[in-house]
């Protein structure tokens, strides 16, 4: 019997969205891919450059190009058209562009019938996924921010440098907003299973240099370090949207750091911020409620707080 396609919408096919794409197609992650761009000449050379690659994979991805009514066929429609900072602005500057863009774009996608699970990308990241779910008018469990999941693979990566090991031997979290209020829950980041803030009070003659307020702020920046670098960031936060949509697919159950719309977890609601969730079929299966210190908890409110604001100056109405 043959098996039901799994399909895939990117809308965006400037450098975040192809990145994600490139990164689909050579993980076997969906068997079609449908890029979408303002400009549908630009969606179609991506998809026709896309497609060149198969001879080279191991099994076959259809990529084509569409439009916003051909999203009712779709499992996943990723978002990742947006605004784009400017040298001395931070995501959140870019909000009241971004919103137009979006209001557009979910408004279209869901005249069309979509009903399946949205992933976003779009910064500033928390407060478009909260504007797409109130846009959509789906479940809040369908609404999925890629969030913090970059940060903390930063988080990951810089760590690995410091004690030399694999970074999938780390475990923690960035959590609160995608921006500048994010904080690393460093009572909950494990080298090997092993607390690392116990392995500081045990070993400091070892990592004499190592301070965590600089590997937080480091954590924070990497995305700026490489926008003013190369003016944009795209092959890290495309493999975070691939593997995202991995676990959506192949119901993987995997634990991420993403924007996911709160509704009592943590204290808060009416907000959506990074926070670690297991990942299904059906979207958000659970969010994961940590145990935070009483600085963290700190932080974290004074991140959802940010969000929240932002979210207030929209003044969005519950549904198209």
């Amino acid at each position: 019997m043959k098996s039901k396609s799994r399909k895939v919408a990117i809308v965006g096919a400037g450098m975040v969205g192809s990145s994600c794409a490139y990164s689909m197609v050579n993980q076997a992650i969906c068997d079609e891919i449908m890029m979408i761009d303002r400009t549908y000449d630009r969606a179609m050379a991506q998809a026709l450059d896309l497609s060149h690659c198969m001879d080279f994979t191991s099994t076959r991805t259809k990529v084509y190009a569409g439009t916003y009514s051909d999203c009712a066929k779709m499992d996943v429609v990723i978002l990742t058209a947006g605004a784009n900072p400017t040298a001395g602005q931070t995501r959140l500057d870019v909000l009241e562009a971004s919103a137009v863009i979006t209001r557009e774009i979910i408004t279209n996608i869901m005249v069309g019938g979509f009903d399946g699970i949205f992933v976003v990308a779009a910064n500033p990241v928390d407060i478009v996924t909260y504007m797409v779910w109130k846009i959509s008018g789906l479940p809040r469990h369908r609404i999925i921010g890629t969030g913090t999941s970059i940060d903390s693979s930063r988080l990951k990566t810089l760590l690995s440098d410091v004690f030399s090991i694999d970074p999938r031997s780390v475990n923690g979290y960035a959590l609160g907003e995608h921006g500048e209020s994010q904080f690393v829950a460093w009572s909950h980041v494990t080298i090997g299973g092993k607390p690392i803030l116990q392995i500081l009070d045990q070993h400091r003659e070892r990592f004499p240099h190592l301070d965590l307020e600089d590997i937080s702020r480091k954590t924070k920046d990497a995305g700026w370090e490489i926008f003013t670098r190369k003016g944009s960031t795209h092959f890290g936060i495309g493999s975070a949207l691939a593997y995202i949509t991995r676990s959506i697919l192949n119901d993987e159950h995997k634990i991420i750091a993403v924007s996911a719309i709160l509704d009592g977890e943590y204290g808060h609601s009416g907000v959506c911020t990074g926070v670690p969730a297991i990942i299904g079929n059906t979207g958000i299966q659970e969010l994961l409620e940590l145990n935070l210190n009483t600085e963290e908890t700190q932080k974290l409110n004074h991140s959802c707080n940010i969000v929240r604001a932002g979210i207030e100056s929209l003044q969005l109405e519950d549904s198209v």
